[in-house]
């Protein structure tokens, strides 16, 4: 007979399962790619419009994850990203620090194993491009 010292002792991760599902793993690839120096945005300039839109529609939802796919399985995730860089940054730097940025937080939050992040740029974000959109909403 085990006394109440001993059941304490059990291993909690043997009594059940946790899933993590797709969205929260996006979430965590999309907040940790975005904070990386030099990446303007997520999402080419269409899924950015498309993003924009379904925020305005009454219950179209607001996700934050556009530009941003992945794949979870039991122990390991995959993400796909597409970024828009800013004009004048070194891109394969950039996408280096997006890779190493996005393992360490998905890994670090979920335990996944990230087994591959492939990055896109789609556009460079161009000074200029700030600009006439400043210009315009005068």
């Amino acid at each position: 007979m085990t006394g109440p010292a001993e059941q304490g002792k059990r291993n909690a991760g043997s009594l059940g399962r946790t899933t993590i599902a797709d969205g929260v793993v996006a979430k965590i690839a999309y907040l940790a790619a975005g904070d990386v120096a030099g990446v303007h945005a997520l999402g080419s300039g269409f899924s950015r419009s498309v993003g924009e839109l379904r925020k305005r529609v009454p219950g179209g939802g607001t996700t934050v994850t556009h530009g941003v796919k992945v794949e979870v399985g039991e122990t390991q995730a995959a993400v796909d990203l597409d970024i828009v860089a800013e004009y004048g940054e070194v891109i394969p730097d950039v996408a280096r620090a997006v890779r190493e940025d996005v393992i360490a937080a998905v890994e670090r939050m979920t335990g996944l194993e990230v087994v591959e992040v492939n990055i896109a740029v789609s556009d460079v974000k161009l000074p200029e491009e700030e600009e006439e959109t400043e210009e315009r909403v005068r």
